[in-house]
């Protein structure tokens, strides 16, 4: 009698879906998201063939403050480098898109220095010049943090405010200075009236899609960042410095790096504000600014673009809303006619809301509508079919001595 076994077949493999391939694009593509992101785009090309000129600067104010935000996003929500000084960097970016663009000329006063550079290359120095600001500074952001690199930031706004009331050829004093307006391939983006589709489009007209291809490449820029091997560096450097440094991250390169590029932002956000404003005025970039913009994120979302985005829309369009309906909001009175004013009011609320955001919704307001499909898992145990050819092992003997 021969001793044979048969041999089994192997047990068909569970296989977990596949997320990638064309399934899973046509799948992003069809999502509620994708939707909502297209008519959103939409909806804010046309916005200037209907709102009037009050509300498109309102939204110009809100695209410069999220791409302000952006950066101060990256370095203190993702990398966790405490700043208060942002708003010196706005102020760096916008009086040097005015120097550099300017003319020579008379005004309150003051005998201005202007260079006279194309505006479109005195913008883009005007970013590398906060850039370069940044740069001086990030030796100290490199090896300070928390509490210490915000209080090293804070003394930024004192020497700033130092410099823009008392440099009047450079700044204008505490009048300010006129702004020159952008020019790009001759299509100059001032109150010359320019008919499209039977709109009149002006300065905040055209200002509009300029201000939205800045935000949109800053916002991909960002994200590509955080999403990189860069933001993965940046978030071990804020959730474990030492455990990052031990892993061959470069904590002080980093550090020093996202400084100066959350520099840049600033800039940026700083020219865009001057070309909205028409002209700047050094007390508006003071610690009240550098504030708002922490309130951003952290109302919005620490470490998110998109958090970004929504806080700065919310900090920077309320005392506008509170401003133009103050007639209609109850204990909130206009400007100048006693009682709460406006910009008091939008203070108090968005106060409320950093309270409010960090008692209950941690995330920030981007956590919210984030409606978040669960990813599909293999079953832990899949169930194999029983083999038939398999026969069934007979149970052991029971011992005689042990009762049944």
């Amino acid at each position: 009698m021969s001793d044979t076994t048969a041999e089994a077949p192997a047990a068909p493999a569970v296989t977990a879906p596949v997320r990638g391939g064309t399934a899973g694009v046509t799948d992003r593509l069809r999502s509620p998201r994708t939707y909502a992101v297209l008519m959103g785009s939409l909806l804010l090309l046309v916005l200037p063939f209907y709102l009037d000129r009050f509300w498109l600067q309102a939204g110009l104010f809100a695209m410069a403050a999220a791409i302000g935000a952006i950066g101060l996003n990256m370095l203190t929500g993702a990398t966790g480098q405490l700043s208060m000084g942002h708003a010196f960097f706005l102020a760096v970016g916008a009086y040097g898109y005015c120097v550099l663009a300017g003319e020579s000329s008379t005004e309150n006063g003051h005998t201005l220095t202007g260079l006279g550079l194309p505006t479109w290359l005195a913008a883009i120095l005007a970013v590398l010049l906060a850039g370069a600001a940044g740069g001086i500074f990030s030796p100290i952001a490199g090896r300070l943090r928390g509490a210490y690199l915000g209080i090293a930031t804070l003394a930024l706004i004192f020497i700033g405010q130092h410099v823009l009331f008392n440099a009047g050829s450079l700044t204008g004093g505490y009048n300010g200075r006129a702004v020159p307006p952008l020019s790009v391939f001759g299509f100059t983006f001032d109150d010359s009236e320019l008919i499209v589709a039977a709109v009149p489009f002006g300065s905040s007209e055209k200002l509009w899609y300029a201000g939205l291809l800045a935000l949109l490449l800053s916002a991909l820029f960002a994200r590509g960042v955080l999403r990189g091997r860069p933001g993965r560096a940046m978030n071990a450097i804020r959730d474990h410095r030492i455990a990052a440094g031990v892993m061959g991250v470069p904590v002080a390169r980093y550090r020093a790096g996202v400084f100066v590029l959350s520099s840049m932002y600033a800039g940026l956000a700083g020219v865009l504000l001057a070309l909205v404003f028409q002209r700047t005025v050094p007390e508006y970039f003071g610690m009240i600014l550098s504030l708002e913009y922490l309130a951003m994120i952290v109302i919005g979302g620490l470490g998110s673009v998109a958090g970004a985005v929504i806080g700065a829309a919310f900090v920077s369009l309320l005392p506008q809303v509170f401003t133009h309906y103050s007639d209609s909001l109850p204990l909130v009175s206009a400007p100048g006619t006693g009682g709460l004013a406006p910009g008091e009011a939008s203070r108090y609320l968005y106060g409320a809301a950093v309270v409010a955001v960090v008692l209950f919704l941690p995330g920030g307001l981007a956590r919210l509508g984030l409606a978040r499909t669960k990813k599909p898992q293999a079953p832990k145990n899949p169930a194999v079919p029983k083999n038939p050819a398999v026969p069934k092992q007979p149970a052991a003997p029971k011992n005689p001595g042990e009762k049944s």
